[in-house]
């Protein structure tokens, strides 16, 4: 493991854990823009809670709000659970990140349902995301400590069929981020005093499918999602008076499904995502909005008017092919606006399910070459229980041919 991190990542970390001192400090050049930026991204605190955290989805271009349930459905759209085949599955997922940059940095994903009944579904999940060994150092470069960085979440979640076709979820949320430790601002050039920051968020999530249309003589079907996630408390490093807006962020989704026979299946998907954070302002008032009026603002607050507010969605697409349900390929492709963070990228994946058991793989194909998300690998294994091997569209997912609640 090293011991030290490039320059770029203390940055990183640094920007992390001050976000609202570097945005009120930085002088602009243009509506929303930050000195050493380009375009006017969103910046929040505890990004990780945004970062695709199972295999199977991250290898369609990370989509998930529509795609058929299994045990990551705690991440993409918990009301999915409710439409699950079996009566329990689990999912523990490994990314190793930047790992083109460092050797100790990884997120890891525990999660895992159970169907109380055929309507109802109890789940529990946990994030765990490990920056790694940090040196720091004082003002004249003299190394003073090191530290682990470390962030995680907890989650509980309840979903339930309303129909036969319509299904919603509720999730709640617990947050911690723990960037720089417990630091006296008296040893710091910043004067301000560090800790741990916390906070709490819930989830509404809706599902609908309909699972009977034919398309071209083809059993076939078509689902839609939505999910409003990270909910909750904005959350300080410093004191009250530095407080940062979580990644609230609202995930649109559909999948159509088609099998054309008893031993292939693909699935196209498509999501739409918009962070319901404040945009950055010249004069730094969106840090001092609500959290509601944030939400509710984001969507008419970019200094750049309409056409800006258009650049703050993000677009992701894949597919996904099934063969006799064991074995399956996937393709997707991930797109956000350059003045927003411009991360593109096309994925690849593919997925094993032998009985109860299930292995799937990712990999990440940047169009930036030296982009720090290039060649990001995941992997994830699920254990599924109950109706296993029964469902037409494939495994953890539901039952083409079965109507009944």
């Amino acid at each position: 493991m090293k011991n030290r991190k490039p320059l770029f990542f203390s940055a990183l970390l640094s920007l992390l854990a001050t976000v609202s001192i570097y945005a009120q400090q930085q002088p602009v050049t243009s509506p929303g823009q930050l000195v050493g930026q380009e375009g006017n991204p969103i910046i929040t605190a505890v990004p990780f809670l945004m970062i695709a955290p199972d295999a199977r989805s991250a290898g369609m271009g990370d989509v998930g709000a529509a795609t058929s349930p299994d045990a990551n459905a705690t991440y993409w759209n918990p009301a999915k659970l409710a439409f699950a085949k079996d009566n329990f599955g689990a999912s523990l997922a490994y990314n190793p990140w930047l790992a083109k940059f460092v050797d100790d940095m990884s997120l890891s994903y525990l999660s895992g349902y159970y169907k109380l009944n055929k309507r109802q579904v109890v789940a529990m999940s946990m994030r765990y995301f490990d920056l790694g060994d940090i040196q720091f150092t004082d003002d004249l470069g003299n190394e003073t400590r090191n530290f682990n960085p470390r962030e995680f979440s907890f989650d509980a979640t309840f979903a339930m069929q309303l129909s036969k076709r319509f299904s919603m979820g509720v999730s709640g949320r617990y947050i911690y981020s723990n960037l720089a430790g417990s630091i006296n601002g008296s040893s710091t050039s910043t004067g301000l005093d560090s800790r741990p920051g916390h906070s709490v968020a819930f989830d509404v999530s809706a599902y609908w499918e309909n699972p009977e249309l034919t398309i071209a003589g083809y059993q076939s079907k078509f689902a839609l999602g939505a999910n409003l996630s990270n909910v909750g408390l904005k959350l300080s490093y410093t004191d009250e008076n530095q407080e940062d807006f979580i990644p609230t962020n609202l995930r649109l989704g559909s999948a159509l499904t088609t099998e054309f026979d008893p031993y292939n299946k693909i699935t196209w998907a498509l999501d739409v995502n918009k962070l319901l954070v404040p945009t950055p302002q010249e004069d730094g008032s969106h840090l001092d909005k609500s959290l509601f009026d944030g939400m509710f603002g984001s969507f008419t607050d970019a200094p750049g008017g309409f056409s800006e507010e258009m650049e703050e969605f993000g677009i992701s697409t894949g597919l996904e092919y099934w063969y006799n349900q064991m074995f399956a390929a996937r393709f997707g492709y991930f797109y956000e606006n350059p003045n927003k963070g411009d991360r593109q990228y096309f994925t690849l994946g593919v997925g094993l399910r032998y009985q109860v058991f299930g292995f799937d793989f990712s990999y990440l194909i940047s169009n930036k070459r030296n982009h720090p998300l290039e060649d990001t690998l995941r992997f994830a294994i699920m254990l599924n229980f109950g109706d296993a091997g029964k469902s037409s569209s494939g495994p953890g997912g539901t039952d083409m041919l079965d109507d009944d609640i």
